[in-house]
């Protein structure tokens, strides 16, 4: 049995419809990447998977538990903008994402300095052990999206659904970041679903390749359809038609 199950799912939004007949079974520990043209509902996706939305039609199971009527500790998320505590330090951030585990629980005495010990340790990794005393407001975008990410990746969720996550990160943070989550999933086992433009990132981490695209198109009527997984290539394989891939991607962006 797959860990997250995905049958025929359909999203519209009134009469318009982003994504139809979704299918997907994913094991636990899988690391999926998500990719396709700007509009074709992968965002809408993720939201689907953390809960956030509900479907049209269809149902989406974790762990062959009853589907989810809203967010739960289980999934975690990090969206294109980053979004942390404004009213935390830095280090408090990173506690309050290990305080997720039990249900937003206050750490005291012994635990609480171990909690710090560890924030620290996380804070040195994604390069923000610097400024471990500021607040969120005196960090730089890229900073605050690193921020951002060691919180929800100190959670240690079940699912951890990212969103464009690396967008604003200069190139060798970009890169320090894909060691942190790769050394984060082996040490907790999570299934990771990551949205994303940047090919090479997506056959990089993923063990999977989603391609969402829509397989029927009225060019005097863009909305009219849905999209759906139109490709699931294995990345660990090297995703054999990547250049394809590509290449297609790049056309239907082109203005």
């Amino acid at each position: 049995m797959s860990f997250v199950t995905v049958r025929d799912i359909f999203q519209s939004y009134g009469n318009r419809p982003i994504i139809e007949r979704v299918n997907l079974d994913a094991d636990e520990g899988e690391f999926v990447s998500i990719v396709g043209a700007s509009g074709c509902g992968k965002s809408t996706f993720l939201r689907l998977l953390l809960a956030q939305e509900r479907p049209t039609k269809g149902t989406i199971q974790i762990d062959g538990a009853d589907p989810a009527k809203e967010p739960g500790l289980d999934r975690g998320i990090v969206f294109q903008k980053y979004s942390v505590f404004p009213h935390m330090t830095v280090r408090e951030n990173i506690v309050a994402g290990e305080s997720m585990r039990t249900g937003w629980g206050r750490f005291f005495g012994a635990p609480r300095r171990a909690a710090h010990a560890r924030a620290q340790e996380t804070l040195a990794r994604i390069g923000l052990d610097h400024v471990a005393d500021q607040y969120p407001a005196t960090l730089s975008g890229g900073m605050q999206q690193r921020l951002a990410i060691g919180q929800a990746l100190t959670a240690k969720p079940r699912v951890l659904l990212l969103d464009e996550p690396f967008g604003a990160l200069d190139p060798g943070t970009r890169l320090s970041m894909h060691d942190f989550l790769d050394d984060l999933r082996d040490e907790t086992g999570m299934t990771v679903f990551m949205v994303t433009h940047d090919l090479d990132e997506a056959f990089k981490l993923g063990d999977r390749v989603l391609v969402f695209d829509k397989p029927r198109w009225d060019p005097h009527d863009p909305s009219a359809y849905g999209a759906t997984i139109t490709y699931d290539f294995d990345a660990r394989d090297g995703g054999i038609p990547f250049q394809r891939l590509k290449e297609s991607i790049n056309v239907r962006t082109t203005p």
